[in-house]
């Protein structure tokens, strides 16, 4: 017979699985910005009491997830356009320094993989694979950085510009542009080659065009939640 610790399970993983299932909910766009989380309906929809529950809303509030208001309530990460328009803005600036820590250490086989999903990202007709596919590739051209400070920062400003992109990849495949294809072959000859300044050339021109792309419909902004 196990002991009491065996029987019940920690808070603290209960607490994790549900951040996991949040998080994926919140990043596929199951939760639009703004939207109200309420913790009685996440324990049921997750099988959690509600402190595992509280405890999944503080780590994804720590990624940029969620915003908790004390004694109200949690909301899904909502941005303004000008909000918005400086993250991009740091995202240019960073995103291509953490590529650069990334590259020199990126082995044959992760390189490959860039390859297969820069491929995969090309021939989907869907949002929600591309995004996901998209996600998968620059998170892991970086992956091989070691940094204290910048890869966590990163993937916060991902997390909390997850909706926006995907505003962005509606509007340029209603246009027919194939430019982000285009700028995702760049990266991989790049980073093959280890041309680090080119691969940061690339990605910084490949984020800004997100960034001006969505300047240009502000109307992406202005549709709040009601709850």
């Amino acid at each position: 017979m196990g002991t009491v610790t065996d029987i019940i399970p920690r808070t603290g993983s209960a607490g994790e699985r549900v951040a996991n299932e949040l998080r994926t909910a919140i990043l596929s766009g199951q939760y639009a910005p703004g939207a109200r989380i309420r913790q009685e309906d996440a324990a049921d929809r997750h099988g959690a009491s509600r402190v595992p529950v509280r405890e999944a809303l503080r780590i994804l509030e720590a990624e940029g997830l969620v915003t908790l208001v004390a004694n109200t309530g949690a909301w899904v990460s909502r941005l303004g356009l000008e909000e918005c328009e400086e993250m991009y803005q740091i995202r240019e600036r960073i995103e291509p320094l953490l590529l650069r820590y990334s590259i020199p250490d990126l082995g044959q086989p992760e390189i490959d993989h860039l390859q297969y999903l820069a491929d995969a990202m090309e021939r989907s007709d869907d949002i929600e694979e591309f995004l996901t596919l998209d996600r998968e590739f620059h998170l892991g051209s970086y992956a091989a950085a070691r940094t204290s400070v910048l890869g966590d920062m990163v993937e916060q400003l991902w997390n909390r510009t997850q909706h926006y992109r995907r505003a962005f990849t509606r509007v340029f495949r209603s246009e027919g542009d194939r430019s982000v294809h285009h700028d995702h072959q760049l990266l991989v000859h790049a980073i093959r080659r280890s041309d680090l300044d080119e691969a940061e050339r690339v990605l910084y021109g490949h984020i800004r065009r997100t960034r001006l792309e969505l300047a240009r419909h502000p109307d992406v902004f202005l549709d709040p939640v009601t709850n």
